[in-house]
């Protein structure tokens, strides 16, 4: 027998939560409200600009919420009027007070894209590629006061290719996001959700991606440079000085050449990229951006920077 439909409340900000809000709309479910986070100033221009949830809530008609916080009463008892059965939350950023957790018949639920316990927190595809981790995945838990630590509802695995940047990642992990959130508001809507605790001993944390996240360190090894190049793109993306000049570095792979010298030294060039040598084995740089430019591959790059890309020149050094 087919349960009623639920009254949901969504709350979301960037395009992964999008999709999730898209899957949602396309079901037999009623999406009642939608919360995301207050307009934006972005681009040159520094325009106040909606989240890709709230423009797609617009599109669908449905009511938008933007409250700076969910602590006080008043915005408590507003989302009460919606009569939510379920709440159901993906990179909002915003903090959920008890009172909020509590106020759906159902409670909250989260779509994180992590194979939890592993990666709680901010930055969960990040920190899986640059730890070399083999796979990854979404999870949909019941969320409760702590951060990322409810009970698993869902999971569904997803590889990680030697190649991935961050952004291949979050493109695959975003398609499979909706079909998993829909299996779970179903079984929920049916009675038949079976939540499993989290082994917290096996926990670690996803902290946000910062500066210092950013800026290379000659001296680590090939494999754990390329990790970090290809984590960082393209929401953050390394970076390294060259020549005087801060050069943000887009891609890069590991190199079998068996050249060898002080770290960050470069040892060759050509269309397939800049050879630089680390704290073990070389790292082939792919695509460079140049101060006040674009990103683009090493080849377009060689012939007007011949100086800059000279042998023997050696990235790292700021003057």
């Amino acid at each position: 027998m087919t349960q009623p439909p639920l009254r949901i409340v969504f709350a979301g900000t960037p395009d992964f939560a999008a999709a999730s809000l898209e899957a949602l709309i396309n079901c037999r479910h009623q999406v009642v409200a939608v919360y995301t986070q207050p307009d934006r100033p972005a681009g040159r221009g520094k325009k106040l600009t909606p989240s890709p949830v709230k423009r797609l809530a617009q599109e669908t008609g449905i009511p938008v919420c933007q409250p700076v916080s969910l602590k006080s009463t008043d915005e408590q008892q507003l989302l009460a009027q919606f009569n939510a059965d379920l709440m159901v939350v993906v990179a909002y950023g915003l903090l959920l007070p008890k009172a909020i957790l509590e106020t759906p018949r159902l409670g909250c639920i989260n779509v994180h894209a992590s194979l939890l316990p592993r990666w709680r927190g901010a930055a969960p595809i990040e920190r899986s590629l640059m730890a070399g981790d083999p796979k990854t995945g979404i999870t949909i838990m019941q969320m409760d006061e702590g951060l990322d630590t409810g009970d698993m509802l869902y999971k569904v695995e997803c590889p990680i290719h030697d190649q991935d940047t961050a952004g291949h990642l979050h493109d695959r992990l975003l398609a499979m996001s909706g079909d998993a959130l829909l299996t779970v508001v179903e079984q929920l809507a049916a009675g038949t959700a079976q939540p499993e605790p989290q082994d917290h001993d096996q926990a670690n944390y996803a902290h946000k991606l910062l500066k210092g996240d950013r800026e290379l360190d000659w001296s680590r090894s090939a494999v754990e440079l390329s990790r970090q190049i290809r984590g960082l793109n393209p929401s953050r993306v390394a970076f390294s000085y060259l020549g005087g000049q801060r050069i943000g570095i887009w891609n890069a792979q590991v190199h079998k050449s068996n050249e060898s010298g002080p770290a960050g030294q470069l040892l060759g060039a050509d269309n397939q990229g800049l050879l630089v040598a680390t704290g073990a084995g070389v790292l082939q740089l792919t695509h460079l951006q140049l101060p006040g430019g674009r990103q683009l591959p090493v080849a377009d790059l060689l012939n007007s920077r011949q100086d800059l890309f000279r042998a023997g020149n050696r990235f790292g050094l700021d003057d």
